[in-house]
């Protein structure tokens, strides 16, 4: 007979639930659509998604270059719960901040949402470093998968009453598709902040990990130097990273910046609105199923597999013309993101030390932002640079368009380069000699 899952468990794979919404609804969903069409309004396509690629990118730079000295702050002050929740709040409330803002007010959205990345990913350090914790050897790439699941569950129903909400606003009480939309983000505020206190509650407080005769204050700066000396024995772990990098910058592009790809191309809202809903549905379930393919089939071949769907996704992407071939791209991208994440956190467990989990997660967070900022980044340059190469002098409106849509695709399809870097590095991962050192860097502690 099956073990049930612990309240642990549940009360760590719950905050998946509670945090995704602010992934679902503003970063792929709302924010994207709203920003160019109301906050940046009177801005080209081409200026407005540089615009959001060097916000996301910013962001990203605050959180990647604190993480491994947070991490190491709250392994030694058993504070990973803690910190989680200091920074979720920091999220909700900045998140429900978005309301206030007005009609052209392109900087103070950007700060807003700034500071709603900052929360969202800053809990994450925390967030992923609590899972050795709630989890075995046995059904780690099961749970992580669990808590990946859950966040496009949670997400994706509450996206889908967000959704409602602008399609019949009257029905809310509220006046028009506008207003709904700035509605949300006070939604997904109340969502996030109310389902974390099943983490708050449920979930333990891993023990701190404090150096005989060595205060936590006193070592933190200290522990942060030791920690790249120590990735360098880590060679596994230190390569696994450099791939991880690479590739999920990738993954995490196209989250961010595919509701605005469609956009530039001549896609409606609505369409990509659904398209983002099939994904998270979809999501569900093949999250949870990735989690026992890496079980069964081992984590490594399984990431494999969804790199070269990945590839195969981005290819395709940049020669959609149709909406339905944009749902069939959802779909596709439903099946393997979740599992991609969930068995690279899973797989990265199994490389690092014990008890030394919110240090070498923030490693894990740092690159994964530090990609996040490349990748963005990457999409506006060539976007901007490959629409001044293809307009003329003195264009037509027709020109004008035609080049802003071939720009966009040529934007989109330099993620190509990232998915492909990372599989030739993962290819060299050698998991069993990792293991090992893991285990005697963990022994000398």
């Amino acid at each position: 007979m099956k073990r049930r899952l612990s309240k642990s468990v549940w009360g760590w794979a719950l905050y998946d639930w509670a945090n995704s919404a602010f992934a679902t609804t503003v970063m792929a969903g709302f924010f994207p659509v709203f920003f160019k069409m109301y906050w940046s309004h009177g801005a080209n396509v081409n200026e407005s998604t540089a615009l959001l690629g060097f916000g996301n990118s910013a962001a990203s730079l605050l959180v990647a270059i604190t993480a491994p000295l947070m991490g190491s702050i709250a392994d030694r002050s058993s504070g990973k719960k803690k910190f989680l929740i200091a920074f979720a709040y920091l999220g909700a409330l900045t998140t429900a901040s978005l309301y206030t803002v007005g009609k052209g007010e392109w900087a103070l959205s950007i700060f807003f949402y700034m500071l709603g990345i900052v929360g969202f990913s800053g809990a994450n350090i925390f967030y992923d470093a609590l899972l050795p914790g709630v989890s075995t050897e046995e059904n780690v790439d099961f749970i992580s998968g669990l808590g990946f699941s859950l966040g496009y569950l949670g997400g994706g129903l509450l996206f889908a009453l967000n959704v409602l909400m602008t399609l019949f606003p009257q029905s809310f009480g509220l006046p028009d598709a506008s207003a709904a939309v700035r509605f949300s983000f006070i939604t997904v505020a109340v969502w996030w902040g109310g389902f974390a206190l099943f983490t708050v509650f449920w979930v333990p407080e891993d023990g701190a990990r404090i150096l005989p005769g060595v205060s936590p204050g006193h070592s933190v700066l200290r522990q942060y130097a030791a920690s790249f000396r120590k990735l360098k024995n880590l060679k596994a772990a230190s390569l696994f990273l450099l791939a991880y990098w690479c590739y999920i910058d990738g993954v995490d592009t196209i989250i961010r910046m595919a509701v605005d790809y469609g956009l530039s191309i001549g896609f409606s809202s609505t369409d990509l609105i659904v398209s983002l809903l099939v994904v998270q549905f979809i999501g569900f379930p093949a999250a949870l199923a990735f989690g026992k393919l890496g079980q069964k089939w081992g984590v490594r071949k399984a990431i494999f597999l969804a790199i070269a769907f990945y590839m195969g996704i981005t290819l395709w992407g940049t020669m959609i013309t149709r909406k339905e071939e944009f749902y069939v791209l959802a779909v596709g991208i439903g099946l393997v993101q979740g599992g991609i994440q969930a068995l690279s956190r899973s797989y990265y467990c199994r490389l690092i030390p014990k008890g030394q989990s919110g240090e070498f997660f923030g490693f894990y967070n740092m690159l994964g932002k530090f990609a996040v900022i490349i990748g963005p980044a990457l999409v506006g340059l060539v976007s901007l640079g490959a629409r001044s190469l293809l307009l003329p002098d003195s264009p037509t409106p027709e020109e004008i368009t035609y080049a802003a849509r071939v720009a966009s695709r040529w934007g989109i399809g330099s993620i190509l380069l990232l998915f492909l870097a990372g599989g030739i590095l993962l290819y060299f991962v050698d998991e069993e000699k990792g293991r090992a050192d893991a285990v005697r860097i963990s022994a000398a502690e």
